[in-house]
């Protein structure tokens, strides 16, 4: 499928960066112990390029359709101020945390990475999708990270935003390519 360009205007214009979270800011892989406790593993650079990006002025939600006492806990280190846990219709969600909020979907990013995640990628002004996302996230994308989800993928998107605003983080004079996970 042939992507549409995405302009720095564009990016520029995102008011709102939602996301998945397995798959997306985990690689995917839930580890669970004999005891029953979870853990999961979050790249350091992501969180910190979500701190940024907040900075900036532009508000961060994660949508996730597993209810998880670890991504709560992630959530709440990092801040992140809209958190919907446990949540299949990724669209409805993203549409109504938008409409609360008063942000036209057209000035929303989602990211995601499985089925689930596409009427939200579809709908999104910029959706997003990783490189080992299903083939539905793939299809309905404007954008396809070069890093691997929970390697510095959200931290790519980050940049461009941030890029485009004209608010650099760090050295971003190579562009996203450049940050190191």
């Amino acid at each position: 499928m042939k992507r549409r360009a995405i302009t720095r205007a564009a990016w520029s214009k995102v008011r709102l960066f939602a996301m998945d979270v397995d798959g997306v800011l985990t690689d995917g892989t839930v580890m669970v112990s004999s005891d029953g406790t979870e853990s999961k593993r979050f790249c350091i650079t992501d969180g910190l390029g979500l701190i940024l990006v907040r900075g900036s002025g532009v508000e961060t939600a994660w949508i996730s359709g597993r209810l998880s006492a670890t991504t709560t806990l992630r959530a709440n280190e990092l801040k992140i101020p809209h958190v919907i846990l446990g949540r299949h219709d990724k669209l409805a969600a993203l549409s109504g945390l938008a409409a609360e909020l008063g942000i036209p979907l057209s000035a929303c990013a989602y990211m995601g990475d499985d089925f689930i995640d596409e009427p939200a990628i579809a709908a999104a002004g910029i959706g997003i999708s990783v490189p080992t996302a299903l083939p539905a996230a793939l299809a309905a994308a404007d954008y396809v990270t070069r890093r691997n989800a929970g390697y510095g993928a959200v931290r790519e998107v980050c940049d461009l935003i941030l890029l485009a605003r004209a608010k650099p983080a760090g050295n971003l004079k190579g562009g996203p390519r450049s940050q190191q996970a």
